[in-house]
């Protein structure tokens, strides 16, 4: 067992630890405070403890993080205070020639001016108002000024997305994606987009921190995620929220102006959003692929069909081969995940079962959705407005067939449909829509 040694969220290796140790290039911190506390992830209840071949005593470690490797009593955490090494002089370098709508304009002058100030803010934003694009202006400003950003959120799925398209945007400064089992994981940049799991490995690394999809699990359950968060950032940063289905509290706090943010309550490409249809299909545990769901789907070209469970959809994948052998599922543990979602996204899969796990943070153009079970209480109204955004997005395709098959409607259901509405609603009110 060896210590846990980090520079910029990276492994070092024992050449690189002792030459700086010399010239005094790191603090040293014990891994568990007395009280007891984990001092990576910042856990103060979920603890256990073992004889340790390091210490030789009965050493406490700390299990809410041990994934990422053991922290112990008797760990010692360094940090690097040396010089970090000089950005590239084109970095924050703009590769984008695109066009802000009003929305994205005004919360990207409000982000650039948060960033600006080392302020917080948020950006509350339709599923496909092109929330990405909003942050160039303040991220490029920050980049040049010798800033470090960061941008995060709570599923590899979302980072592995992101990066790609930040790296066209920043040719100069390509962000490595850090995730579990990311092979960018050495990698040094000023920019990087990475898992708010991943963020347990930097303490006070950046200038600016933005955190997307704010109100995606597991990061608003898990107290130790959103202490990551903040033990990233340093003293004086940027904190940038960005959601476009904001908790209760948060919208409250929004509209009583507690919490500064920016609405847009409408795509960039001026569609309204697709509203859900809800469609009765019976006692789909039973029947598990009713009638009305097998002919959705052999009328669509390309589509994602959400179920709650991972058994009742591996169920419904094999009747549906039936109709089509090139039709797969994907799940959180799935291996082929990655392959998968991008078979989706290249055309050869024509529809795909998925867990909730394909919700939020993926845009596959030209896509219809639907849910089987929508009365299931895994999918909330936050979950069936994010599951009905991927749907429309692209202005190429901006609308899309969403359809809820249920047995029986809920709360959840009827809340979502009026929120989505009602942005269409605000989003003609305000002239952001066609039509």
């Amino acid at each position: 067992m060896t210590n846990a040694f980090f520079f910029s969220g990276r492994e070092l290796t024992d050449e690189e630890i002792l030459k700086p140790l010399d010239l005094h290039h790191f603090t040293v911190r014990p891994g568990l405070s007395e009280t007891p506390q984990c001092q990576r992830c910042g856990n103060t209840t979920n603890f256990s403890s073992h004889p340790c071949a390091r210490c030789g005593k009965i050493c406490t470690y700390c299990r809410n993080c041990i994934e990422m490797g053991k922290i112990s009593s008797c760990t010692k955490l360094y940090r690097w205070n040396g010089p970090e090494p000089a950005h590239s002089e084109k970095a924050g370098r703009l590769n984008w020639s695109g066009t802000l709508s009003a929305g994205q304009h005004t919360a990207s002058e409000n982000v650039l001016r948060a960033i600006q100030n080392g302020s917080e803010h948020t950006v509350w934003a339709v599923a496909g108002a092109g929330k990405t694009e909003v942050l160039f202006k303040g991220m490029a400003a920050a980049l040049s000024g010798g800033k470090r950003v960061c941008l995060a959120a709570p599923r590899a799925d979302v980072v592995r997305e992101l990066a790609p398209r930040l790296s066209a945007v920043f040719p100069d400064t390509p962000p490595p994606a850090l995730y579990g089992g990311s092979p960018d994981r050495h990698v040094y940049s000023p920019l990087i987009v990475s898992t708010t799991h991943q963020l347990f490995r930097f303490t006070e690394a950046f200038d600016v921190m933005i955190v997307d999809e704010v109100d995606a699990f597991p990061y608003t359950f898990d107290l130790s995620l959103q202490y990551a968060v903040q033990k990233a950032r340093k003293k004086k940063s940027a904190l940038i929220y960005l959601t476009a289905t904001p908790e209760p509290s948060w919208k409250e706090d929004i509209k009583s102006g507690k919490r500064e943010a920016t609405l847009i309550p409408a795509r960039y490409h001026r569609h309204p959003l697709p509203v859900p249809k809800m469609s009765w299909c019976g006692n789909w545990k039973k029947t598990i692929v009713p009638d009305p769901v097998q002919k959705w789907v052999k009328e669509k070209q390309k589509a994602l069909l959400f179920y709650p469970h991972i058994e009742t959809m591996e169920k419904a994948l094999s009747r549906l081969k039936e109709v089509d052998e090139r039709i797969e599922s994907v799940h959180a543990g799935d291996p082929l995940r990655k392959e998968k979602v991008e078979a989706m996204r290249r055309g050869s899969i024509p529809v795909l079962l998925t867990t909730t796990i394909l919700e939020r943070g993926v845009t596959f153009p030209g896509v219809d959705v639907a849910v089987v079970g929508a009365e299931d209480r895994v999918f909330t109204e936050s979950a069936l407005v994010q599951i009905a955004g991927r749907a429309g997005r692209s202005a190429a395709c901006p609308t899309g067939d969403v359809v809820l098959f249920h047995y029986g409607k809920t709360e959840a259901m009827v809340r979502a449909v009026e929120q989505i509405k009602q942005m269409n609603r605000l989003g003609r009110d305000r002239g952001l829509l066609d039509g």
